[in-house]
């Protein structure tokens, strides 16, 4: 028997679909910005706003993976 039960599987599954996805995209925005030199947000500076996106890309992932390993 799983940790969660039965019935919470599926949101659980749900949820850890949502950050790894919205953890995933971050990450590849992020990337895609950095690589071609322009702003991450509109009107921060660059390299924390780079550094903060990616430091939460890689959390909300982390934040999926444990979703999924509660199932």
């Amino acid at each position: 028997m799983n940790a969660l039960g039965g019935t919470e599987t599926g949101p659980a599954v749900f949820a850890g679909a949502v950050f790894v996805l919205f953890g995933g995209a971050l990450l590849l925005w992020t990337a895609s910005c950095v690589c071609r030199r322009v702003p991450v947000a509109h009107g921060a500076s660059p390299v924390p706003a780079a550094v903060l996106a990616s430091v939460f890309g890689v959390a909300f992932l982390l934040l999926g993976l444990w979703c999924f390993a509660r199932i």
